[in-house]
């Protein structure tokens, strides 16, 4: 398997890890503190996408200037791969979200 179809697989389940186990612990968090634990899950899911994100591609700043660096010397390769790798960590971030939505909500739609 080639590197960069490893790392975006990587990618995906460390976003997808981050937002499931952050809303499992939460809920959790909740029971013990006597709060309602699916609201809970719901508000955490949404608030821990984004960092999720930005924890699978290794922080906030380095993709961002590897994407400028390569596109300013007319080096796209790198730019795309990097940009590709955000989206795998955005899918994956997404599909936690979504899971714990349908868990809470029951399996309703």
């Amino acid at each position: 398997m080639s590197t960069f179809l490893s790392k975006a697989i990587l990618d995906f389940f460390i976003a997808f890890g981050i937002v499931l186990g952050g809303a499992m612990i939460g809920g959790i968090g909740a029971v013990v503190s006597l709060q309602p634990p699916t609201q809970t899950m719901l508000d955490v899911a949404g608030k821990i996408k984004i960092w999720a994100l930005a924890a699978a591609v290794g922080g906030t700043i380095d993709p961002m200037r590897v994407i400028e660096s390569n596109v300013l010397d007319g080096n796209l390769s790198p730019a795309v791969k990097q940009i590709l790798y955000l989206i795998s960590a955005f899918l994956g971030a997404h599909m936690g979200t979504e899971l714990v939505k349908w868990v809470c909500g029951g399996g309703r739609g």
